[in-house]
């Protein structure tokens, strides 16, 4: 599974959530039928996993988790042990926190 940066062609959806939420940063990415949005925010992470054709497989959620943890999300910052996730057969939501500094 090969994950392509599709932040340009969302341009809108992007805008949207930087004006309407407390995200800093944005992304998109495709593999295919698969869509995920990347979103980090001053206290947590999140990944939003969504396939329209079929339901997703745990192997990719396994392999995106993967690529953003080794390219996108500090894991010295973030608390493994509370992060939450929703399951749906086409939409997964993967919420995770940062430690906040002491």
């Amino acid at each position: 599974m090969k994950l392509i940066n599709t932040t340009n062609s969302h341009a809108e959806l992007v805008t949207n959530q930087l004006e309407n939420t407390d995200a800093t940063l944005v992304e998109t990415y495709s593999a295919g039928n698969t869509d995920v949005i990347f979103t980090q925010a001053p206290k947590h992470y999140e990944l939003l996993i969504s396939n329209k054709h079929r339901a997703i497989r745990h192997e990719e959620v396994e392999k995106i988790r993967a690529f953003f943890l080794k390219r996108k999300i500090d894991t010295t910052i973030i608390d493994q042990e509370n992060i939450q996730t929703l399951v749906c057969p086409t939409l997964i939501e993967m919420s995770i926190p940062i430690i906040k500094p002491q």
